[in-house]
Order: structure tokens, then sequence, then C-alpha cells
């Protein structure tokens, strides 16, 4: 089958961002994902999951274990099991991303107070 935006579940998350599950199974995940200029998600770490994000347009901004990466259109960055992470953008843009993570993310998202 093919998958895409047009023919995949949509749901809105967070400060009105967009995310759209082309993928969703119990070892893997593959979503879609798009974040407004000047919204971030909570500090939350997954017990089971590491994810990989690569970035389609636009920059993000990552902090994940007290540090802050920023990574620009066609380059990724990888997030393991336990680290403490978010994803920021910080822009006047638009950021659209793909993150992939293994196994799904399903029951496994643990936020951190604010």
């Amino acid at each position: 089958m093919i998958n895409s935006k047009e023919n995949s579940e949509h749901y809105i998350w967070g400060n009105n961002c967009d995310s759209w599950v082309l993928l969703n199974s119990e070892n893997l995940s593959i979503k879609q994902e798009m974040m407004p200029p000047k919204t971030k998600e909570q500090l939350h770490f997954h017990r089971n999951a590491q994810q990989f994000f690569f970035i389609l347009k636009g920059k993000a901004r990552f902090h994940r274990d007290e540090n802050i990466y920023e990574v620009y259109a066609n380059s990724g960055f990888h997030i393991l099991p336990n680290q403490i992470h978010l994803i920021e953008n910080d822009t006047e843009n638009d950021l659209e991303f793909l993150v992939i993570s293994n196994p799904s993310t399903n029951n496994d998202r643990f936020a951190l107070e604010k």
C-alpha cells in the first residue's frame, strides 16, 4: 500500500501541531508531523522506544538530556530509550519532519512536569 498524508490517520497534538500516521505496528511507527512557528512538545521520555527524527523542512531544536541541538532540513537526530527530550520549533516558519520509532511509542510516553 502507498501511504501519504492524504490517506493516513491524522490527529492534532500540542499547540495545533499535526501528525499523520504513515505506519503503526507493534515494532515500528512512522509519522509525518508539522509544527507551526513557536511551538514545542512537553519534555518526556520513552522507556522502550528509540526514535529517529528526519527534518524535511525548517529547523528543529532538540532538547536532550539538558543539551540543545539544532537540526536542519535533510538531517536527522537519534533519541535512545530513556533519554529525556523534546522537539521545538523556535522559528517563524513551519517545521516538517518524519519521526520513526522502534518499537512503537504507544503506551510508552512518560511526560515530565514542566
